[in-house]
């Protein structure tokens, strides 16, 4: 969905105040108490906008638990995931064995792929998407059957179902996609889920899911608690700002849950484990981001407007749009222009992706970008 420039204003006036406003876009302020309470990240040389992080925390109530925990640093982090298996079992609605905490998703997704793959075999995954899983599989010996996203860079769920053989171990579906920023049809995706389920293991990479604003959005773990041949993965690097202290999880059932823990290398350490305890409750910083998210995505969508570049409906903290150059060549003059922008995401090698970022952040991505085509 695109927005007027009637429409952003109106939306824009009732967000409260605005760090600037130049007919370029308009951003709320972060008031002393925000800065102090959420710890935006300084504006330096070079604007980096190109990792998906959020650009906050961690939050103050986060810094001071893991200030607390510096003394257990001497200790292994083993004994100390058991507090935040129970607060996860909550959260999902599930018994503990069916969590397991890793490195961050990215450690989740790359030990599930050679869980299941490194004997031979293959996963079936759309082109373009989050790579972490592939790459890694391929380096044992796995093979990638890659469905080219459809003309709405959608999933293209019809045809990601055609190409189910037996030597096919798991089908890999990051929704919202990454780097698309598209979000499936719900009846369509737990349809697919489903029925694929019963023939592979389907992986639901939810790395973004806290950024959806549909109502009643199914998370996969409704699957995974109806005994269903499905894994989740969620992490901490992204609305909860932990993306430093690599935290993750998977939600699985009982038995795929025990074949994927076998495989984790990685784990986590102990200020990630009491960091991501303490960010489950402190809902005041987790709604923080959420608005913020949206008031940089909305500024993005009418800098994107006013230069009339095509972009897709986000349902993340970035966007996804037409730069009508080369990645490699944009992303030069952005980084000339002291905002650094996403990579090549192959085939769409004349596309963008751009984080969501602070106020200023987002100001020097609009006058950078401006620049650029105007």
């Amino acid at each position: 969905m695109k927005f007027n420039r009637r429409q952003w204003l109106r939306s824009a006036a009732l967000t409260g105040g605005a760090s600037f406003i130049s007919g370029l876009g308009i951003i709320p302020q972060l008031s002393a108490e925000e800065i102090s309470k959420f710890n935006p990240r300084p504006l330096n040389e070079l604007a980096r906008l190109s990792s998906n992080e959020n650009p906050y925390g961690p939050s103050k109530r986060v810094r001071d638990r893991m200030f607390k925990s510096f003394d257990d640093g001497c200790r292994y982090p083993y004994s100390y995931q058991n507090e935040l298996l129970d607060k996860l079992a909550e959260r999902e609605g599930v018994p503990k064995d069916h969590i397991v905490i890793t490195g961050g998703s990215t450690e989740a997704l790359k030990v599930a792929g050679i869980t299941f793959t490194r004997n031979g075999g293959e996963i079936i995954a759309s082109k373009p998407t989050f790579l972490a899983m592939m790459s890694y599989a391929q380096m044992w010996g796995a093979d990638v059957n890659w469905v080219d996203v459809d003309e709405n860079l959608q999933h293209d769920l019809t045809e990601m179902q055609k190409r189910i053989s037996p030597a096919t171990k798991m089908v890999f579906l990051c929704n919202p996609n990454n780097p698309t920023g598209t979000l499936l049809p719900a009846a369509a995706f737990e349809k697919f889920c489903r029925e694929t389920s019963k023939h592979t293991t389907v992986f639901s990479d939810e790395a973004y899911f806290e950024f959806i604003e549909e109502p009643n959005y199914p998370s996969m773990v409704k699957l995974v608690k109806e005994g269903e041949n499905v894994i989740v993965s969620r992490t901490f690097s992204k609305v909860f700002g932990l993306a430093g202290l690599r935290i993750g999880y998977i939600v699985a059932r009982p038995d795929l849950a025990h074949k994927i823990r076998e495989n984790v290398v990685a784990f986590t350490n102990v200020l990630a484990l009491e960091a991501a305890k303490e960010s489950l409750d402190d809902k005041e910083f987790f709604d923080f981001s959420l608005r913020k998210n949206k008031e940089a995505k909305d500024s993005i969508y009418q800098t994107l407007n006013d230069l009339n570049l095509r972009y897709l409906e986000s349902h993340t903290n970035f966007v996804f749009f037409e730069s009508g150059m080369h990645i490699d060549q944009f992303l030069q003059k952005m980084r000339d222009e002291g905002v650094m922008v996403g990579r090549e995401f192959p085939p769409f090698s004349k596309w963008c992706r751009i984080s969501t970022g602070t106020p200023n952040e987002m100001e020097r991505f609009t006058k950078a970008i401006r620049s650029v085509y105007v």
